[in-house]
């Protein structure tokens, strides 16, 4: 009789953890003058990162194969063309888009309702692309409108390109933090109010809930909210109308594209999770 004790069950492997899915409403921007950069970055933010945008620089320098490979890889990109020509040009350069698997393509709502209206109908081929009218470029200021003959505020000039988007089609618009409430009320809950540009509040801000740094960026007063927004790494990156993504996303913003306040950090994966956590 064998009076052996049975042998010990055999452990189960303990499953590696699962990554949380990345939040997908904040966009980084690959703000870089060549592929090798951009891809490091995408390779240091892992999973950390679903969405990434390519601009004119990136896609000049490096060409359409790396939107395609992100795609391939399971990210969104946002193709920020800023497309401003003849109708038919236009419609081309969408359904380019639309064929290397973009999710996003900008079209300059300036160029009004023909290339609006054009871009709408290219994308209807791709269901996943979304067109996005740009309304006015976050660097400029009343001034600017001045110089090229538009009797308007920004504010102003906004919602009328806004109102003629949504008579052409378009699925939403970028807007400023300034102008994005303004945006969302006109637009309602359903199109996208993409907010460009900006830089993350202090820690001390970010951590205290965000009262102070939020009002203040979304505020249209215009210093305080330049401030904050320049405050974090000592530059607005250009934008005159800038703001942080907590006060964009308090406005109604659904989306929100971050470049160099991640791209440039020294630990790019902890400033992205600042953004993650602004955005509730």
């Amino acid at each position: 009789m064998n009076t052996d004790p049975a042998p010990a069950p055999a452990l189960a492997p303990v499953p590696a953890p699962v990554p949380a899915p990345a939040d997908r409403r904040v966009i980084v921007a690959l703000d870089f003058d060549d592929r090798r950069a951009a891809e490091a970055l995408v390779e240091r933010l892992g999973d950390a990162c679903g969405f990434y945008k390519i601009g004119l620089e990136l896609l000049t320098c490096a060409g359409p194969g790396l939107a395609r490979d992100l795609v391939g890889r399971g990210h969104e990109v946002f193709l920020d063309l800023k497309l401003f020509e003849i109708p038919n040009s236009v419609a081309g350069a969408v359904r380019a888009a639309g064929a290397l698997g973009a999710s996003m393509v900008t079209v300059h709502a300036m160029g009004g309702t023909g290339i609006m209206s054009a871009a709408v109908e290219a994308a209807r081929e791709f269901p996943r692309l979304r067109v996005l009218a740009l309304t006015v470029v976050t660097s400029m200021t009343g001034s600017d409108l001045a110089d090229i003959g538009i009797d308007a505020g920004t504010e102003e000039q906004v919602l009328r390109l806004a109102r003629l988007a949504v008579s052409a089609g378009c699925d939403g618009v970028v807007a400023s933090p300034r102008e994005a409430a303004m945006v969302r009320e006109l637009l309602g809950p359903d199109r996208l109010v993409v907010r460009p540009g900006g830089a993350l509040e202090p820690e001390a801000a970010a951590g205290s809930g965000g009262a102070a740094g939020s009002g203040a960026a979304a505020g249209s007063g215009g210093a305080a909210g330049s401030g904050a927004a320049a405050g974090f790494g000592g530059t607005a990156g250009g934008h005159a109308r800038a703001g942080t993504p907590r006060a964009a996303f308090a406005a109604g913003a659904s989306h929100v594209v971050v470049g160099r306040s991640v791209s440039r950090a020294a630990d790019p994966v902890a400033a992205l999770r600042r953004v993650v956590r602004a955005a509730g």
